[in-house]
């Protein structure tokens, strides 16, 4: 069973050298597929078959002022450029790789909301360009494997 809370998405600029970044706070996160379908009526029946794809990922957060993922969704939208980015599955799979989906897309809408009696709530839909490639991450950013702190032993350390 594939537990909801170990998918993640790392996003990143285009123009970027630096790694993918975690989109912090993320509390929900889907990915979408679906088919046109060419439908037409011959003289011998309908003749049904399949059209375009299209692909797209959605994205809820608990805005973090100053987070650079969340921020690198909302600058993407506002410049009108495309971010990278992969779905990524946390649990190593049996080669040691994190099983992931990587595309390009546009950032179709995003949107801050701002509720009286909670956090601020990010959200984002981004399309895909073209089609995502399935592969493997061979590593996680830093902080995401890392414990807050080390076990520890009582007496050990002071502080």
């Amino acid at each position: 069973m594939i537990n909801g809370k170990d998918t993640i998405l790392l996003v990143q600029p285009l123009g970027a050298t630096a790694g993918g970044l975690v989109i912090a706070n993320l509390t929900e996160n889907s990915y979408s597929i679906e088919n046109e379908i060419i439908d037409e009526q011959t003289k011998m029946g309908r003749i049904v078959a399949y059209g375009q794809n299209s692909e797209s990922f959605e994205l809820t957060a608990y805005g973090e002022k100053g987070d650079p993922g969340q921020q690198a969704v909302l600058d993407a939208i506002r410049n009108k450029e495309e971010l990278k980015v992969w779905e990524v599955n946390q649990t190593a799979n049996e080669q040691g790789g994190y099983d992931a989906s990587f595309a390009y897309c546009i950032v179709e809408s995003a949107e801050k909301s701002n509720p009286t009696d909670s956090f601020q709530e990010v959200t984002a839909t981004l399309q895909v360009r073209g089609q995502s490639q399935q592969g493997e991450l061979t590593s996680l950013p830093t902080g995401l494997t890392e414990q807050p702190y080390p076990f520890e032993e009582p007496a050990t350390t002071a502080g």
